[in-house]
């Protein structure tokens, strides 16, 4: 092995990795009820550090998922409701005079915790948006012109509603990118509904269960995942399903016009560390096309831009990628 290629994880870290996930995803599977690809796509933010926007309308358990993810794996958490009136310092923290020593103390700000939720992002102003990129992106922050790194393991899970635009303001592209994944979650069906009512009348969402797992055991398992083995004709295909967002109408015909830009080199990343992750939480240590294609809903449809005329049909990023799925050849 040359010192250039990674490490595969072996058959001890995948078992280990197993038993560890099979705590987690039991302990999310106290607090939430159904949503299982939502599940999934949280223990690969976990795995990977990868930031998750999720869109759905209010009461479908966004942020007691959030909070179970923290509990499961010993992490601190932090919730930020976004109002058109929060400031950037309401966010990453600022600095108080101190009367008594005559000189200001650094207050940091609720982002410096394991676990971030920014409930309804779209409602913060553009500044206060552009203020979580540098957390997003450097995994710090900058008071008073001194740097804060931030703790690790670091996730930032943001939600939106779909349905209420009075007052938003819509996310630009670059910050769209940053997220790793994003996903859309639907209402329960009547039978999940039903078992939250029990869960309620029992007192399961206000039990407070021992951590699955440690901070070390998740950095092991996030150590685990990026070994996780990726042939370069998985990767050759993760790259041509990003460059086909990018001359669709190549690949889909006319309708590949309605594609005003597509993803950026961000997605080739997120496709290989999510896939990496996916694989793990499957009991592999080898990413197969079926899991590149499990994630190319989220890592693509939010990078996609649509043109006027594409608004106006009322077409979908999810139709579009779809269609670009079916005409992409699988290795």
């Amino acid at each position: 092995m040359t010192a250039h290629q990674p490490s595969t994880a072996n058959t001890r870290e995948i078992t280990t990795a197993a038993e560890i996930l099979t705590r987690v995803q039991s302990y999310l599977d106290t607090f939430v009820v159904g949503q299982a690809r939502l599940r999934e796509s949280l223990i690969i933010g976990l795995l990977t550090e990868g930031h998750l926007l999720l869109e759905s309308v209010p009461g479908l358990a966004k942020t007691t998922a959030a909070s179970a993810l923290s509990g499961a794996v010993s992490a601190s958490f932090a919730r930020i409701q976004c109002t058109p009136d929060l400031l950037p310092s309401d966010i990453i923290g600022t600095q108080i005079y101190n009367s008594a020593t005559g000189e200001f103390d650094t207050r940091l700000g609720p982002v410096h915790a394991h676990l971030v939720l920014l409930d309804e992002i779209n409602r913060s102003s553009a500044k206060t948006q552009s203020a979580m990129l540098e957390a997003m992106q450097e995994r710090q922050t900058t008071i008073g012109g001194h740097r804060y790194d931030l703790p690790a393991p670091f996730l930032v899970m943001a939600t939106q509603n779909p349905i209420e635009q009075e007052g938003t303001y819509p996310l630009p592209e670059a910050q769209l990118d940053r997220f790793m994944l994003k996903d859309v979650l639907g209402y329960p069906t009547p039978e999940e509904e039903l078992e939250i009512l029990s869960r309620m009348d029992r007192g399961v969402f206000e039990s407070k269960p021992e951590p699955a797992c440690t901070i070390e055991e998740l950095r092991s398992m996030q150590e685990s995942a990026r070994n996780i083995y990726i042939d370069p004709a998985i990767s050759r295909y993760i790259v041509e399903l990003v460059w086909a967002t990018r001359a669709a109408d190549r690949v889909i015909g006319p309708r590949g016009s309605l594609i005003e830009a597509g993803a950026s080199p961000r997605a080739s990343i997120a496709f290989t560390r999510a896939s990496r992750a996916l694989a793990l939480i499957r009991g592999r240590n080898y990413v197969i096309p079926e899991d590149v294609k499990d994630l190319a809903q989220r890592v693509l449809g939010h990078r996609i831009a649509l043109t006027f005329e594409g608004v106006a049909e009322g077409v979908s990023t999810s139709q579009l990628v779809a269609e670009i799925l079916g005409r992409v050849r699988t290795p």
